[in-house]
């Protein structure tokens, strides 16, 4: 049996309008996301908090796996290592300052 599968390479970018926690990414169906790298900038004139989450779908659970008090001006990369994702799962990000957190995802879609 030979099994073919597609992948491709994308981002999502983003602008946070607000202090909820914002969905960036949602992994479709019947695809494996690879996240290699989530590039945040802040653009406040003074520190901002930054948290990153991934909703489990399937488990109907929400994690945090970054957190960091971002200085003015900075740059950072929120993904340390690769960051699977799964069928459902969904990328979110919170900032505790309106527009002023903007960024892209640069990952990889692999469709089974």
């Amino acid at each position: 049996m030979v099994i073919i599968n597609y992948s491709w390479y994308k981002n999502a970018f983003f602008k946070l309008a607000t202090t909820d926690l914002t969905t960036v990414y949602t992994c479709p169906a019947n695809t494996t996301a690879l996240i290699k790298t989530i590039q945040m900038t802040n653009e406040h004139a003074t520190n901002n908090t930054i948290e990153l989450f991934i909703t489990d779908t399937s488990a109907s659970i929400t994690y945090e796996f970054y957190h960091e008090d971002m200085s003015a001006g900075t740059t950072s990369n929120g993904a340390i290592g690769t960051i699977v994702l799964e069928a459902g799962d969904i990328l979110k990000i919170q900032s505790e300052t309106v527009d002023v957190v903007e960024g892209t995802v640069s990952l990889v879609e692999i469709d089974f």
